[in-house]
């Protein structure tokens, strides 16, 4: 049982580690000034921001419940850790933290 725990574990923080560092990447295109402008990037670089802590609250949520619950743990964990990043990165951008 812990073997397949730490199997999930593993393969879910394999699979976010690889997952979110693609998606943060930023594609410059070279059209022109006003096609790609600076408050596209800050957007888009705040959407990244709100899928990285969104997905590390999955994670966690879902390692923290499969360690206390098994399979059904891990889901209503991952559940409950991404409402939890939902409602951080709401916080951090109350505060201007983008």
């Amino acid at each position: 049982m812990k073997k397949q725990i730490m199997t999930a574990a593993l393969s879910l923080g394999m699979l976010f580690g690889t997952a979110l560092p693609g998606t943060a990447a930023v594609a410059r295109h070279h059209y022109s000034r006003s096609h790609y402008s600076r408050s596209h990037y800050i957007r888009h670089r705040r959407h990244m921001k709100t899928l990285k802590r969104v997905g590390i609250g999955t994670a966690g949520g879902a390692v923290a419940g499969a360690l206390i619950g098994g399979g059904p743990g891990a889901v209503v964990g991952g559940v409950a850790g991404a409402g939890a990043g939902a409602l951080y990165d709401r916080h951090e951008k109350h505060h201007g933290h983008n």
